[in-house]
């Protein structure tokens, strides 16, 4: 009997130096599934994200989508812009209009003189929201084709829409007979190489 106390007493002693004044913190947790979760209820300052510097383009979750941001940014002061680069040489791989443009080198110069983040090449644009018959199309809208081979229906070749009298015109950037930025109408030509317009401006 003495010997039931006594191992009581040294039981009782232990609980409470155990659940003394030392403090654990444990975790909040959420259940999902089989898996726990863990919350964590500080935000140290160096981990909020800084939106400022968010890029403008991003791939929406788990699909294959660009959104591109504009910003502020009108369609006619960006096409205005973009005007005032024509006869700019024509050079493959290129986004400096000291050097010259190919086609996605000026798009993208053009709309990083803005700003706005776009991707690098005319293949990118691909998943770019939002599609829009070319009825729809109006200045400031891009213009995406094939490459010079339309039987490979691949996007390789990209422009702004200019104008929309009398049919459609775009600005470019080509290694064709112009060898440079210009404008050309929407003849048969495109036509048959045309891939799809989108719109970037609301």
């Amino acid at each position: 009997m003495r010997f039931s106390f006594f191992f009581l007493f040294v039981l009782i002693t232990v609980s409470r130096c155990n659940s003394g004044s030392q403090k654990h913190h444990i975790p909040k947790t959420s259940r999902v599934g089989d898996s726990s979760i863990v919350h964590n209820t500080s935000t140290p300052q160096d981990t909020v994200a800084d939106t400022s510097t968010a890029p403008a383009w991003n791939y929406a979750d788990s699909l294959d989508v660009q959104y591109i941001n504009p910003g502020r940014t009108r369609p006619d002061e960006l096409v205005d812009y973009a005007e005032t680069l024509i006869g700019t040489p024509y050079l493959y791989g290129s986004s400096d209009p000291a050097k010259g443009f190919d086609c996605s080198g000026f798009i993208t110069f053009v709309f990083n003189r803005f700003n706005i983040a776009v991707p690098r090449s005319s293949e990118g644009f691909t998943s770019v929201e939002r599609e829009i018959s070319l009825k729809q199309a109006k200045r400031g809208d891009i213009i995406l084709f094939t490459g010079t081979d339309s039987t490979k229906r691949v996007v390789g070749h990209m422009g702004i829409i200019t104008s929309q009298n009398n049919g459609h015109e775009f600005i470019h950037s080509t290694s064709g007979k112009a060898y440079g930025v210009t404008i050309t109408p929407l003849n048969k030509y495109y036509q048959g190489r045309f891939v799809k317009a989108i719109r970037i401006f609301n």
